[in-house]
């Protein structure tokens, strides 16, 4: 495995994983934009992310080849042996073990190790080398649980219910996530939903995953129209809440849901009134959970705080290597252009007229 300015590319089997530019063959660990690159002349990932790169490259962007592989199965190529494992970071996404000459490697993409209710939880695999990510890989990052942070999501909506409830929360994943984590909590009014954010949500119910009543924020109110969604929930992009779209609504409460919500002068700068903090990726404890149950004595970092872990790792005596890969972004962020934040890019998006 030798790491290159497209990526992480496995010389003896000719394949990239989650390449940053289109490559002839590529292995995908799942839809986030900067993982899953459109133009790819093969591609190979879970059914569910392959379905996830079609609904948002379109059919003809998502790989000229698709070779679904799902979790657990198996295949060869050129003598290197693939193994896709879940990784519970959103719907589709999968570790990438690979097998040659009797040594193995862990490629874990994103991940968390909290149960999801959308998607398959993380599984261990020990190994000779893990590459891991590193986003809150520093130990100010604990996240308290996820219905800790739900449930003062619900005390809000009750104490100000002349106020709508608007969450930031990226397009894929979160987005499903808290709605899913809203109904185990006993959540069952409508969840309204910006534009930019119905697609997904739509494609993760006929993949299976039941996300309850959703309805999409009322669009073509005349000038002049009252205030609306008082007492309700409304999940759209992060970047959202600043736009036009939002004065329709009820006085609204911001809200955030990410991982950096720890940090609340991150929270007090973006102007969010509830910040939650339910995130994607693995924190402080989890990363180091991780690295101890596979049992590598080898640890290569591919993004994020990686000398913080690089030298926690050196402290326990096991071997880190930054990789510094090009082109790896984070999703929770708010800058991260993952989502349009206005219904006329969102309409775009969805090919509309």
């Amino acid at each position: 495995m030798t790491v290159t300015p497209l990526g992480l590319f496995c010389e003896p089997g000719g394949f990239y994983i989650d390449p940053s530019r289109p490559v002839d063959r590529a292995v995908v660990s799942h839809g986030h934009a900067d993982h899953a690159r459109p133009g790819h002349r093969a591609v190979l990932a879970t059914p569910d992310t392959l379905a996830i790169m079609r609904a948002r490259f379109g059919e003809d962007r998502a790989g000229d080849v698709q070779q679904p592989l799902g979790y657990g199965e198996s295949v060869t190529v050129n003598g290197v042996r693939i193994t896709l494992l879940p990784a519970g970071h959103v719907l589709g996404s999968a570790q990438v073990a690979l097998e040659w000459r009797g040594s193995r490697i862990v490629v874990s993409g994103d991940y968390k190790r909290r149960r999801d209710p959308t998607c398959a939880g993380f599984e261990v695999m020990e190994c000779d080398v893990f590459v891991t990510e590193a986003t809150f890989a520093l130990p100010v990052f604990r996240h308290p649980p996820d219905s800790h942070e739900i449930r003062r999501l619900l005390d809000s909506v009750a104490l100000f219910p002349e106020r709508a409830h608007v969450v930031g929360a990226y397009a894929l994943g979160k987005t499903q996530r808290i709605i899913a984590l809203l109904r185990e909590a006993g959540w069952d009014r409508p969840v309204y939903l910006h534009g930019a954010v119905e697609k997904l949500c739509t494609l993760y119910e006929s993949l299976g995953v039941p996300l309850g009543d959703l309805r999409p924020v009322p669009k073509g109110l005349k000038r002049g129209h009252p205030p609306i969604l008082a007492g309700e929930i409304v999940l759209a992009p992060p970047s959202a809440e600043a736009t036009p779209w939002a004065r329709r609504l009820a006085d609204p409460v911001t809200c955030a849901a990410s991982g950096w919500m720890t940090v609340r002068q991150r929270a007090k700068l973006r102007g969010v009134e509830l910040p939650l903090i339910v995130s994607d990726h693995a924190d402080w404890d989890e990363l180091l959970e991780t690295i101890e149950e596979v049992r590598a004595p080898e640890i290569w970092v591919t993004h994020g705080r990686d000398d913080a872990l690089v030298h926690a790792l050196s402290l326990r005596g096991i071997r880190g290597r930054a990789l510094h890969l090009v082109g790896r972004g984070d999703e929770e962020d708010e800058g991260a252009p993952e989502a349009p934040s206005t219904e006329e890019e969102a309409d775009k998006a969805r090919g509309a007229h």
